[in-house]
């Protein structure tokens, strides 16, 4: 594979069964590493992506029609490991959109969300193996949509977008998940807990990449990225930030005391 980054960039988003997605994925971080895929200077600007591909299922409906099941039956588990696991599939897109959406940004960028999205794509890929473990595949139930709606919010604004997808949508998987492995370990479910916990570590990594291109974006507009963060949290994502929150990770992935500190303020 050779060419521009952006147009294979565009090439992941578009596929739309997750086979296609995935293997599109590997193959363009492949050819990225390489050195195969030029960061084109004087492309274009970005087309329009009202959604990614997609397939025919899961059926896309709100948070409120998802039911609640616990962990304690195969049916319940299934669907937290599907639950995951779209989490996981719409996170390669939100990757891939992170690099084609914002353009003349540092090499660095760009190579940050190449990384992240291969790494979420083998966090797709080990999870519908183990969705196949219980006889099921990804679309077997239905999910919601919500991620790729702060994209589409932030598709204006990269200083959004650093903030409001890796620094609280994806920083609320490393806030959740240490109990998740916790109540799992407690079933003897030793392989979800081994896939949870690469995806919790390398997780940590992604919302480090978000805050260290926050912060980029912040100092290049002049602001105080601890103000603006809480500002653009109680305005677009109020409702997303829910306790306890899990200090150590955050702390690893860019979060500093003082943003700690008013983070835990507003939750109590």
């Amino acid at each position: 594979m050779t060419g521009s980054l952006f147009i294979a960039a565009r090439a992941c988003l578009d596929a739309a069964s997750p086979d296609d997605k995935v293997a599109a994925t590997f193959a363009a971080a492949e050819a990225f590493a390489r050195g195969e895929l030029a960061i084109d200077e004087d492309a274009p600007p970005p087309e329009p992506i009202g959604m990614p591909g997609r397939p025919a299922r899961p059926r896309l409906v709100h948070p409120r029609e998802l039911p609640r099941r616990g962990l304690g039956s195969d049916e319940g588990r299934t669907a937290f490991l599907h639950a995951v696991a779209h989490i996981e599939f719409n996170a390669i897109d939100l990757a891939w959109d992170a690099v084609y959406r914002f353009r003349t940004m540092p090499a660095a960028y760009y190579a940050d969300w190449v990384a992240v999205a291969n790494d979420e794509a083998r966090h797709f890929t080990a999870l519908r193996a183990r969705l196949h473990d219980f006889g099921k595949d990804y679309g077997h139930f239905d999910a919601h949509n919500g991620l790729w709606e702060m994209a589409v919010k932030t598709a204006h604004d990269g200083l959004a977008r650093m903030a409001l997808v890796p620094r609280v949508l994806e920083a609320r998987g490393l806030d959740v998940t240490p109990g998740m492995i916790t109540r799992l370990q407690a079933l003897g479910d030793d392989a979800t807990v081994a896939i949870l916990e690469t995806i919790l570590r390398e997780e940590v990594a992604h919302v480090a990449a978000g805050s260290r291109w926050y912060r980029w974006h912040c100092e290049r507009a002049g602001v105080d990225p601890r103000n603006r963060f809480i500002e653009l949290l109680h305005t677009h994502a109020g409702g997303l930030l829910h306790g306890p929150l899990n200090v150590e990770a955050r702390t690893a992935a860019g979060f500093d005391p003082e943003e700690l500190e008013s983070l835990l303020a507003s939750l109590a």
